[in-house]
């Protein structure tokens, strides 16, 4: 005859349990705790920590069970079997520290004694988020339906509450769901974004940016961080003070072609504000960013510049520019970046090169000058070459630029092509370089033809400066006797800019 055969323990079974019998299983060791937490004899101070952590235990489930639909929450699923197999543990320990004279070693009995605290303070963590979130009084599956596009904050509040709660305490499942729902959310209703950073837990979010988050969770929350630090002002305070700019220049220098990608657009989104972007500099990220315009794929290398263009307007930082080697990869993709890359670096080099001589000698040194030259012709985009004519400007300064550019006819025939057919802004660059500039007999008739568009910028009142640089660059022009005939010929302009020449 077969002995009976003897049960499994408890501890090796507690996920086939149903969620009510599991509740039981938890109550009956805690009541039992509390009983021995009273009569140890060994390491007491530690067992009125933890006897405080269980009654604050007992607390919480007691809410638990008072909740509605708690017996439906698929994520007490997973916390009670965990739950029950500590409070096991600290039962085992229990009957150790209850004995008369403990004998065990104690190094080891303190360590198990904190391990099992801290697991218990983990538990009470999960618990609280769960009750406080209110999703226990909420019948739901795995994630609960999307919000339809009329749905009002409270029901957007309550979803929202519900992500973030599966997201902090499930499982990797839970997560991937939770995360998935969070970005069609974020996708499908821009509204959505100040209530996620309000009800939700982004700085729960960013810890998932972290490499020893699982791969598919850590890329989910890189998107979802990306999209929250672009999408307003307020978002991108909030996650540069919960810490993000860190993580995101870690993905940006180790991760994935995708994940450096969506981390560029948050790096890039943080520093518009000047207020977060010294922090650049203090996590060694100006060389990160710049690596990641050298040998990045195109999307990063338009975010990643684009940050570099907000560190160069801050003052305190955009030395670090100059000392860590920037200039080579700006001429680089003004060269061969897309176009929004190319006007980026061309506004980066323009702010650099009206800081001060430090920054102009670096840009001379690395013969940006014949190669702004160069591009003006090559460039169709008024804005990018609106600031390779700025940086132009700044460097005329220094007198053996001012050589060069008086001398190169190209150059003043392409000033004189702005000004007849360049907007505002390139024409008055343009007359004031003019203006400027030791231009030789034969150049300034070169240009003739842009004598009457000068005289018809004399009447424009904005910008602010116009009027008086189209007079400049005219008297200039006027020196020669072959334009003064040009003028004189439109006999109507003549009547009516007398007054605005300034006295010779």
């Amino acid at each position: 005859m077969h002995p009976p055969q003897q049960p499994r323990p408890l501890s090796e079974q507690p996920e086939t349990q149903p969620p009510q019998t599991l509740l039981d299983l938890i109550t009956g060791v805690l009541s039992l705790l509390l009983l021995s937490s009273l009569t140890v004899r060994s390491f007491v101070g530690r067992w009125q920590v933890l006897r405080s952590k269980l009654c604050s235990l007992q607390s919480s489930l007691s809410s638990i069970s008072e909740s509605p639909h708690w017996n439906d929450n698929s994520l007490l699923h997973n916390l009670f079997p965990s739950l029950l197999s500590t409070l096991q543990r600290l039962k085992a320990l229990s009957d150790q520290c209850t004995l008369s004279s403990f004998t065990g070693g104690k190094l080891l009995m303190q360590s198990d004694l904190d391990m099992a605290s801290s697991s218990l303070s983990n538990h009470l963590h999960d618990l609280d988020l769960l009750l406080r979130s209110g999703v226990l009084h909420q019948s739901n599956a795995i994630v609960l339906s999307h919000p339809g596009p009329g749905s009002d904050k409270d029901d957007l509040g309550f979803f929202i509450r519900d992500l973030f709660t599966r997201l902090q305490i499930g499982g990797i499942e839970f997560k991937k769901k939770a995360l998935e729902s969070l970005l069609q959310l974020l996708n499908d209703n821009e509204k959505s974004t100040p209530l996620v950073a309000k009800e939700g837990n982004v700085g729960y979010l960013i810890s998932l940016l972290e490499a020893n988050s699982q791969p598919l969770i850590r890329e989910q929350a890189v998107l979802a961080v990306s999209v929250l630090a672009s999408s307003s002002e307020d978002l991108r305070k909030i996650v540069f003070e919960e810490g993000g700019l860190g993580p995101l220049l870690r993905i940006l220098e180790t991760g994935s072609i995708a994940l450096k990608e969506k981390a560029a657009i948050a790096v890039e989104a943080i520093t518009a504000d000047p207020e977060n972007t010294w922090a650049i500099s203090a996590y060694g990220g100006v060389s990160v960013l710049i690596e990641a315009c050298r040998s990045g794929s195109q999307p990063t290398q338009t975010h990643a510049v684009g940050a570099l263009r907000n560190v160069a307007s801050v003052e305190d930082i955009r030395m670090a520019l100059g000392e860590e080697g920037a200039f080579p990869v700006l001429f680089q993709l003004l060269i061969s970046g897309t176009s929004v890359a190319q006007e980026k670096a061309a506004n980066c080099i323009s702010i650099l090169a009206s800081s001060g001589e430090y920054f102009r000698a670096l840009i001379i040194q690395e013969k940006g000058l014949p190669r702004l030259m160069h591009l003006l012709q090559d460039l169709s985009s008024s804005d990018t070459v609106e600031h390779l004519l700025r940086t132009i400007s700044s460097l005329s300064i220094l007198d053996s630029v001012s050589r060069i550019l008086s001398s190169s006819t190209a150059f003043i025939i392409q000033l004189g092509e702005f000004i007849k057919h360049g907007n505002l802004i390139l024409q008055q660059i343009s007359a004031c370089l003019l203006s400027k500039l030791s231009i030789s007999d034969g150049n300034k008739r070169a240009i003739s033809s842009c004598i009457s568009s000068l005289v018809k910028l004399m009447e424009s009142p904005k910008p602010v400066g116009l009027q008086e640089a189209a007079a400049q660059a005219l008297v200039s022009l006027l020196t020669v006797r072959s334009n003064r005939k040009e003028l004189v010929r439109d006999e109507k302009s003549v009547m009516r800019q007398a007054t605005h020449l300034p006295a010779n």
